[in-house]
């Protein structure tokens, strides 16, 4: 039988490129970690104030990619979680916030969850989650990040929770 041994850990940064990194300029860092201000304006209605008050309608929610990574039983509670738990964030996010049930509401911004599944739910690959929004005027707009499959196995029932509180943040 064949000895088996730990693979050998390599840093993800080597001892020359950690010097270059710390040489670069304290300023050019801080630029690069910080948001570019009002360079991209959004949409007429995507900004705090609109957000915050307005009607949202959760759209039946869509996974894409490789909807067989997990049983028919599996699917169709995380379709549940994602829909439940996108309005849960929405409404922590923006508390005057209204979820309406209605897809006709008029002036109500409609939210589709999107989770895009990698071909093979090993630990190492990402899920990407998305909210989708249609604002009242016709404009689209996509939030969306990717995560971990440890990282999402690790929140269990808390996974859909956890990835939608995130996106909310990203919010205005």
């Amino acid at each position: 039988m064949p000895i088996m041994t730990e693979p050998t850990r390599t840093p993800l940064l080597t001892r020359p490129a950690r010097r270059r990194v710390a040489l670069l300029p304290a300023a050019l860092l801080l630029a690069a970690a910080l948001p570019v201000g009002n360079a991209q304006a959004g949409p007429a209605g995507w900004n705090g104030a609109a957000l915050s008050s307005a009607t949202y309608v959760i759209l039946a929610p869509q996974i894409q990619g490789n909807p067989n990574a997990v049983s028919a039983q599996q699917r169709q509670g995380v379709l549940e979680a994602m829909q439940r738990d996108s309005a849960g964030a929405i409404k922590r996010r923006y508390p005057n916030a209204v979820i309406a049930t209605d897809p006709a509401t008029p002036g109500a911004v409609q939210v589709r969850p999107v989770l895009v599944t990698p071909s093979v739910l090993a630990p190492w690959n990402k899920l990407t989650a998305q909210l989708e929004f249609r604002l009242p005027a016709g404009n689209n707009v996509i939030v969306k990040q990717d995560f971990g499959v440890l990282t999402l196995w690790q929140k269990q029932a808390e996974a859909a929770n956890y990835m939608y509180d995130v996106l909310a943040q990203r919010l205005p």
